[in-house]
């Protein structure tokens, strides 16, 4: 494999440098958010519905490692679901 197929560059002494090829995030979508008492939730089961704070046109939250990241809208095409990014979240530094 060639350094471009991720395995690490290569310092002048030959030894690999860990490339961002190989670093792995989660990414997860907030559709919305709902608040219940605690007894509501031990009686959830299979089939329950859980009404959300936002509608089907809404933004939606990205969040990379539980850090949100940007916003987007979802896009359903067919049995496919999707979500188009249409804001990137400014960073804050570390520690902040």
């Amino acid at each position: 494999m060639s350094d471009s197929e991720g395995t690490g560059a290569k310092t002048g002494a030959g030894t690999a440098v860990p490339t961002l090829d190989d670093v792995s995030i989660d990414i997860a979508v907030v559709l919305g958010t709902s608040a219940m008492p605690i007894h509501q939730v031990l009686r959830l089961g299979r089939g329950a519905i859980i009404e959300l704070d936002a509608s089907e046109d809404d933004e939606v939250s990205i969040l990379a490692n539980n850090l949100p990241v940007a916003k987007g809208t979802v896009i359903v095409s067919g049995n496919k679901i999707a979500v188009e990014v249409k804001q990137l979240l400014p960073r804050t530094p570390a520690g902040a």
